[in-house]
């Protein structure tokens, strides 16, 4: 596409040329005219690469409310422009031909930066017209939130019920690359990696079946960028979406970009029940500490407890009672020591 766009505009550039500068003979002419078309055709990738590449970069950048007043400043300046060319074609002589092209340069140019000099009054302006539309007309269903899906909450499988239970934050959108790293995964010769890839494309698949949690995949991509997760990051930049993961990494480095992130981990934390020192819970230790003498059992929940001189109960069901919790980075660890010492299986092994 880039080569065709190149070989028309570089070969009219070059008629353009031959009219200006030349005897302007139907010879002259056809020469400039095919000169530009083989040499647009043969570099305009080059350039058109590059420009890609740093316009996706920039488009990343600039606000939304910035954007459209330079879009703003544009129109405004292709209409100005448009009512003086007319006038400025009358010049005399290579005036007249150059004068339109450079007016219409120097117009986008103002424009685009007076526009965006005063962004905000601008989207002031056209917040003030949408109230005032909103009062005239009757109100109208809000567009549903969307949050982009990170490849490690899909294999992990919790936001299916979560969506399930009707606290996902509205449509869960998935990035094409996204798509491409689960099958990159699920193709892996680590037995391991691959079986958390197809684990993943089946949740995928049962999130797409399930009307209560509905998927909406986008084609948005960022070749420039390095990595999946600076993609995720550069896509909710420029959407506004927060970010579901459990990709711990990815969640610092998002929250220091100024990007909202939704933890699957810590909103499980959230929900656990409380447990309070004092407090009687009956478990199996499954396990031994790592000091001596230690136990370890686990709620239903998943949270650890470690038990004072449960070792000796070992794949036995105890009583015990809570002495200390603690909230740690990683989740909640409970220390715990066994009621009257006494098994609810069995006595323990003297």
């Amino acid at each position: 596409m880039s080569r065709i766009i190149g070989f028309i505009l570089v070969g009219l550039s070059g008629w353009g040329l031959a009219s200006i500068f030349s005897d302007s003979s139907a010879k002259a002419i056809l020469i400039w005219t095919a000169a530009g078309a083989v040499a647009g055709a043969i570099f305009a990738p080059f350039p058109a690469r590059a420009f890609q590449r740093w316009l996706n970069r920039e488009m990343a950048r600039v606000p939304s409310s910035t954007f459209i007043s330079g879009m703003v400043g544009v129109v405004a300046a292709l209409v100005v422009s448009g009512l003086l060319s007319l006038p400025l074609s009358l010049l005399p002589g290579l005036a007249g031909k150059l004068a339109p092209v450079v007016a219409v340069l120097v117009l986008m140019y103002l424009g685009v930066v007076i526009m965006t000099t005063h962004s905000k009054t601008v989207a002031g302006i056209v917040d003030t017209r949408m109230l005032q539309d909103k009062r005239a007309l009757p109100a109208q269903p809000a567009e549903s939130p969307r949050a982009l899906l990170d490849t490690s909450a899909i294999i992990d499988g919790r936001i299916a019920d979560i969506g399930r239970a009707g606290f996902a934050p509205g449509i869960l959108v998935i990035p094409k690359f996204v798509l491409e790293e689960l099958q990159y995964i699920a193709d892996s010769s680590d037995s391991l990696r691959r079986q958390r890839g197809r684990r993943g494309l089946e949740m995928l698949n049962k999130l797409q079946k399930e009307a209560a949690v509905p998927v909406e995949i986008s084609d948005t991509d960022y070749k420039d960028a390095d990595g999946v997760d600076s993609k995720l990051i550069l896509m909710a930049k420029a959407t506004g979406y927060p970010v579901i993961t459990n990709d711990f990494g990815l969640n610092r480095v998002a929250e220091l970009q100024g990007v909202r992130v939704l933890n699957i981990n810590m909103l499980a934390n959230a929900v656990k029940p409380l447990i309070l020192p004092g407090e009687e819970v009956d478990l199996r230790v499954i396990q031994e500490g790592k000091e001596f003498g230690q136990g370890v059992g686990f709620l239903d929940d998943g949270t650890m407890v470690v038990i004072e001189d449960g070792r000796k109960y070992l794949n036995n069901k105890v009583n015990v009672v809570v002495t200390r919790v603690l909230q740690t980075a990683v989740g909640r660890m409970i220390f715990a020591q066994v009621r009257n010492g006494a098994s609810r299986d069995r006595m323990p092994k003297p």
